[in-house]
């Protein structure tokens, strides 16, 4: 096995045990979560990208180091940044490579969640 496929192997694990973390965290403040996306292909990174949706085309989606949740307060799907901020704020605490997506100049994507 190659050195870089390790490392992204790895990569993944320690992201999605701080993805764990976030889940519990978020839990336990009363959000009720469900799943978004994880993964992307390369086709639909750049479907994402003609349409708007996305700004980039080396998303951390592509390597598995992204996810999207969706965030539910009594029943409500909420996308407000500043509802969310404390559960962005302890994704950013877990390790210093999470950026969470509320934080993003211009194109804010608050259910966004990802691993530089």
């Amino acid at each position: 096995m190659s050195t870089i496929k390790t490392n992204l192997v790895e990569e993944q694990a320690a992201f999605l045990i701080d993805v764990c973390n976030l889940i519990q965290f978020a839990t336990n403040k009363g959000w009720v979560l469900t799943g978004g996306e994880l993964w992307r292909s390369a086709e639909q990174q750049e479907i994402y990208f003609k349409t708007g949706r996305s700004k980039t085309m080396h998303s951390h989606h592509l390597r598995r180091c992204a996810i999207d949740l969706n965030f539910f307060w009594n029943g409500k799907l909420v996308w407000d940044k500043e509802l969310i901020r404390t559960v962005g704020e302890h994704w950013e605490s877990l390790n210093s490579k999470n950026r969470w997506g509320g934080n993003f100049k211009g194109f804010v994507d608050v259910p966004h969640f990802e691993r530089v």
